[in-house]
């Protein structure tokens, strides 16, 4: 479809512009930072926009927490479908949201939510240790919220925490 193909070139864009391969991404840390930052000013941002108001359709976003015990005992497989369930859930409450926005600061912050997890979402789609293509017939454990800063607070979490996590541990066994 055209906005398929018009997110996956401005993924191909990005990944071009900031030289990030999947390997890059992985074993150069700076790299998972400075999207960890980025999380953050959007976060910060969308706050400091005028009052937002509740959506009217609650957005569904996936619970990104964890125990780091439970998260060391997964197989990287493992790790990287629970991430990309996350991130489909992040990727439908953000667009839904953006459908109820129409304040400018708030749905420019959304749309670039949503770029970002996108390409995140992308990239996981590249990495793969079992035959077979991922599937979006997961169901992560999942909330609703009516607060548009809730959005951002996951993804922000979801970067900082398992995306974090997850490339680390690809690092120690991929990066030389």
């Amino acid at each position: 479809s055209p906005p398929g193909l018009l997110l996956l070139t401005s993924f191909l864009l990005h990944v071009k512009e900031d030289r990030a391969s999947p390997t890059r991404l992985v074993c150069d840390s700076r790299l998972i930072q400075k999207y960890i930052v980025e999380a953050k000013d959007m976060e910060k941002r969308v706050g400091q926009c005028q009052a937002l108001p509740a959506l009217r359709c609650p957005a569904v976003l996936p619970l990104v927490d964890f125990t780091f015990q439970q998260w060391k005992s997964k197989s990287n497989e493992t790790k990287r479908r629970e991430i990309l369930c996350d991130l489909a859930l992040l990727l439908g409450a953000a667009a839904g949201a953006q459908g109820q926005v129409s304040d400018e600061c708030g749905a420019r912050q959304l749309s670039q939510l949503y770029r970002h997890a996108n390409s995140f979402f992308l990239l996981l789609q590249t990495f793969s240790w079992e035959a077979g293509h991922w599937e979006q017939s997961c169901s992560p454990h999942s909330m609703e919220q009516t607060h548009i800063s809730s959005i951002f607070l996951t993804y922000r979490q979801l970067v900082q925490g398992k995306l974090r996590f997850f490339f680390y541990d690809l690092a120690t066994v991929s990066c030389k």
